[in-house]
């Protein structure tokens, strides 16, 4: 009688659990719906924000993120340069997952897969031989685009990118949540009572040492990543990342289109010795601008200098003069 009282009691919990997480989601999907064209590839849907005009340059965000990363004021200084368009990697903003990633597999889309997800739509909006920028984990499909399109990948862009392995773990969240009874029961703890002071720490720890622009927490949508398959999805691309890198990192020196380097010298989330100063080595003529005191967010702590580097690429390129 006892166990029965248990197993109902749990069962009621997770009602209750999963009504609180359905209603938070609905409430940040209505608060940050799509900014741009949603575009089905192999029937999947694909985000993408779409602006300006000239030289087609792509962004891919980092983790956690969406386009609004993006979008908050860095396109603002593209957009009269460049067609500029930013898209939501699977899983995070609105692009959708691999079907095959359900929420008990720990595994995740590679930044190979991304980037021939993201090309395919690419070529559905017409983009010819791009720029490509990628922060933080979308330095990692940055660089997987230039591998999987060489001769159609006109420069990559890298600024605080995961591009290289690192020794040690990523901390006992990431494993939690990259295991399938992880993934399946702790995310939807985390969507239906996660307290909203939390975003804020989080963003203040991801910008330090620089302060968190005015306005940027309203912005970005942490709540679309806080939804349950986001929150998985991010996890797992996380979590899965590192063989990846191992296994591109031995193709960089095969990257013969301009590759411009940008990481802040006091970013401890992606720490410049062990990924950006390496991949500098690694992929003949990348070109690495150290910027001092700027920690992982160098498109918002330092834009001057990443549209500079955008501009370098572009010219190394013969889009511009």
């Amino acid at each position: 009688m006892g166990a029965a009282l248990t197993v109902a009691a749990l069962a009621g919990c997770s009602v209750v659990i999963d009504r609180r997480a359905d209603l938070r989601e609905a409430e940040a999907e209505a608060r940050y719906p799509p900014t741009g064209q949603l575009i089905e590839v192999d029937g999947r849907i694909v985000h993408a924000d779409v602006q300006g005009s000239g030289p087609d340059l792509v962004l891919l965000h980092g983790a956690s993120g969406n386009t609004r990363d993006f979008t908050f004021s860095f396109v603002d200084r593209l957009k009269d340069d460049y067609r500029v368009i930013a898209f939501d990697r699977p899983g995070l903003g609105w692009t959708e997952r691999d079907a095959r990633y359900g929420p008990w597999s720990p595994r995740a889309e590679s930044p190979r897969e991304q980037a021939r997800l993201l090309q395919a739509a690419s070529d559905r909006l017409g983009v010819q031989s791009p720029l490509v920028l990628g922060h933080s984990y979308g330095g990692a499909v940055a660089l997987a685009w230039g591998l999987e399109r060489p001769e159609e990948t006109a420069g990559l862009i890298v600024v605080s990118g995961a591009s290289n392995p690192w020794p040690g773990g990523l901390g006992p969240l990431y494993r939690v949540m990259g295991s399938s009874w992880g993934g399946a029961l702790l995310a939807p703890l985390i969507t239906a009572l996660g307290p909203e002071g939390q975003v804020d720490d989080a963003l203040a720890g991801i910008f330090a040492p620089d302060p968190v622009p005015p306005g940027y927490a309203r912005h970005i949508g942490a709540g679309l990543t806080l939804r349950r398959e986001s929150f998985r999805a991010n996890a797992r691309q996380v979590n899965t990342l590192r063989p990846h890198v191992v296994e591109m990192s031995q193709h960089y020196p095969t990257l013969t289109m301009p590759v411009e380097i940008v990481h802040g010298t006091e970013d401890d989330t992606v720490p410049i010795d062990i990924h950006s100063e390496p991949l500098a080595r690694q992929i003949p003529g990348a070109n690495l601008t150290r910027l001092q005191s700027v920690g992982h967010m160098p498109h918002h702590a330092a834009p001057d200098a990443v549209e500079a580097a955008i501009h370098r690429a572009a010219t190394r390129a013969g889009l511009r003069r």
